[in-house]
Order: C-alpha cells, then sequence, then structure tokens
C-alpha cells in the first residue's frame, strides 16, 4: 500500500478546516500544514490533527506556497486540498483501495473537483483536477494564481469526487484579481493560461469590457487549450449579450466548432440567442435539441452539469409555450425534471396545467 502525504496552504480557515481534516484524516498517512497568515485559531485547529505545521511568508504566489508544502512532505505520493474542501465517506473506500492497488509506475491521480452546488446541493460545476502525484517525480506548480501542476507521465484518472464547499460571503474577494493586476502594472507578459484566467476574474467582477478584451485576445491566439477556448467563447458569449453587442454573440460561439464537435453548453447558447434576441422559437428548439443529443462525454474541463439535460428541456418546454404548443411544453417540462425538481418546474406545471 502506498502513502501519502496530504499538504496544505491555509489562511484563516477557523470555519471549515476542521471539517475537511475530519474527513480525509483516515486515507493519508501524514497531514502537511502551511499557514501563510492566520490571525483567527486555524493553527489551534491543525495542531489537533497534526504536529506538522509550517508558517510561511505570503508572497502573493499560490504555487509558490503549495510548492513549499510539497517539499515539506515524507511520503512516497503527495496529494493537495484547500481548507474548505471535503473528501466524501462514500469515496473513502475506495481511496483505500487506490492506495493498495494502484500501478507502481502511476505519477499522476486525478479526482473529479465539484466546485458549486445549487440550493438543493445538485452539483453545478465539475472539473477534473490533478490531485495525487508521486514525490519522486519532483512536481513543480506553476502560475501564481488558479496554480496548477502539468499533466505529465503516467496518469490515472480515477472516479473519486472532491466537493468544494466553500463559505458564502457577502462581498467578493478582490486577493484574485489583485495578483494579477499587480502582474499587468508591472508589464510582464500574461501566459495564454493567465490570460484566460485573468478574464475570468474580470467577469466574475463585473468588468465586463476588460473581460470581453482579455477574452478575445486569448481566444485569436488559437494556441491555448483547447478546452479553455471552447469555456473562454461560452464566457465571451454572455458579456457579449450584456454588453449589448448582439451581432457578435452567434460569430463567436459558432467558431467552437473549430475545436471539437458540439458542447452542449454552446448548442444552448445558440439556442437562447435564437430564443430570447431573435424570438425565432423553432430554429431555437432545434439547437436545444441537439444539446440534448450531445454526447456527455468526460472532458477535462469545466462541465456545467444543467447543460447536459435540465436546461435545453426547460427552454424547450418554454419555446413550445411560445409557439402555442402545450402538450409539447408540457413533455418537456418533465423531461427537466427528470434531471431535477425546481421553482421553474412547479411553476410551469401550474400554469401548463391551468391552459390545457
Amino acid at each position: 500500500m502506498i502513502k501519502i502525504s496530504l499538504c496544505m496552504i491555509v489562511k484563516n480557515e477557523e470555519k471549515t478546516l476542521s471539517r475537511c481534516l475530519n474527513s480525509i484524516k483516515n486515507v493519508v498517512d501524514e497531514i502537511i500544514i502551511v499557514d501563510t497568515g492566520s490571525t483567527d485559531n486555524t493553527i489551534e485547529i491543525a495542531q489537533k490533527f497534526t504536529e506538522n505545521i509550517y508558517n510561511f511568508k505570503w508572497c502573493h504566489d499560490f504555487s509558490i506556497a503549495r510548492n513549499f508544502a510539497f517539499s515539506k512532505a515524507n511520503c512516497e505520493y503527495q496529494m493537495w486540498l484547500d481548507a474548505d474542501d471535503i473528501f466524501p465517506e462514500k469515496y473513502i473506500e475506495e481511496m483505500i483501495n487506490l492506495k493498495k492497488f494502484i500501478n507502481k509506475e502511476t505519477d499522476i491521480v486525478t479526482m473529479k473537483y465539484i466546485t458549486d452546488f445549487d440550493e438543493k446541493e445538485n452539483p453545478n460545476l465539475i472539473v477534473t483536477r490533478e490531485r495525487i502525484f508521486k514525490k519522486e517525480k519532483n512536481y513543480k506548480w506553476i502560475d501564481p494564481v488558479h496554480e496548477l501542476i502539468p499533466l505529465e507521465g503516467n496518469i490515472f484518472h480515477s472516479d473519486i469526487y472532491i466537493h468544494h464547499k466553500k463559505e458564502k460571503i457577502d462581498i467578493k474577494s478582490r486577493r484574485n484579481i489583485e495578483i494579477y493586476e499587480n502582474i499587468e502594472k508591472q508589464r510582464i507578459s500574461f501566459t495564454l493560461r493567465q490570460m484566460y484566467y485573468y478574464a475570468r476574474e474580470l467577469q466574475n467582477h463585473e468588468e465586463w469590457i476588460k473581460s470581453a478584451y482579455y477574452f478575445e485576445k486569448f481566444i485569436n491566439s488559437n494556441l491555448g487549450w483547447y478546452e479553455d477556448i471552447i469555456m473562454a467563447i461560452f464566457n465571451l458569449s454572455m458579456i457579449y449579450e450584456i454588453l449589448n453587442e448582439k451581432e457578435k454573440i452567434l460569430e463567436v460561439l459558432i467558431k467552437s466548432f473549430m475545436w471539437d464537435s458540439p458542447r452542449a453548453e454552446i448548442c444552448c447558447r445558440i439556442g437562447h440567442y435564437f430564443k430570447d434576441i431573435i424570438n425565432d422559437y423553432n430554429t431555437a428548439i432545434k439547437w436545444f435539441k441537439l444539446a440534448t443529443k450531445v454526447e456527455d462525454k468526460d472532458i477535462l474541463s469545466f462541465k456545467l452539469i444543467d447543460y447536459y439535460g435540465y436546461i435545453p428541456n426547460i427552454e424547450i418546454c418554454v419555446c413550445y409555450y411560445k409557439l402555442g404548443d402545450i402538450e409539447k411544453a408540457k413533455e418537456y417540462n418533465e423531461k427537466a425534471a427528470s434531471f431535477k425538481i425546481t421553482e421553474e418546474i412547479e411553476q410551469n406545471r401550474k400554469i401548463l396545467n391551468k391552459i390545457s
């Protein structure tokens, strides 16, 4: 059985750290905690789980901090979690089996990462992340924000899921965007990946014009990872709508087909364009129906779960309602309900039943 060092960087995580460590403590062999300047009870909580606690002066670079944490590991494999992550109990046995039976030639193990949930705890967003690394390969984290270790070597894609359960706050943190802004002020050239994630941060902070600029620059380079390009196209189409640059929406969405077969997210965005901007409900239905038929393949990038079932069906329901075909509207409302029950489903049922 292999042994695993859990390596974490933390700061002011008293609300979530205990929950995280309790969920993972029985499947790792060593816990390394690197604190980057906590002023709450984070260190006291960490001391209940490990003696391996180190102080690290924050330098506005997550990759450097993570590499420091990895340098303190003693086991043959290293694993990372964030303090607001949870290792679900249902995967403990699978994790133990992974430790017992893993091919010793494996360099990296990936796991699924659910980073967003709806109000009923249904997953909204899933991404595949590199999670466990062979220490002797001396892997290094790169990028100051949205850091990663490149997928190089013998890789095993596991079916284990990690849940990211961030504490809800009223004010958006500017920590990440300020790191990018500092790079920009120093006139340091962004890598393509940094450009993409800076655009995402700008979008999250509703800096639409600047976000669009960096998304466009990233997409037009034709050099980024194709998964990131497709997601950049998806995000840029929404920004164009907000900026009322409607003539650009369809043009940018069609570009995604240069990189891969149609994705449900893209088909739904095209359907949305015809439904809400052109008011061409028949054409919109065709695109939404195509979204329901798109292969739900296991991609390594971000996957927006609702676009692979719930959203296209609920949108088809609305389109048929607009066209006066109430029976078809009811049919697709129930198809959407087969994926999850929402207030929108229930409201549609009331409205459609009154009409029929």
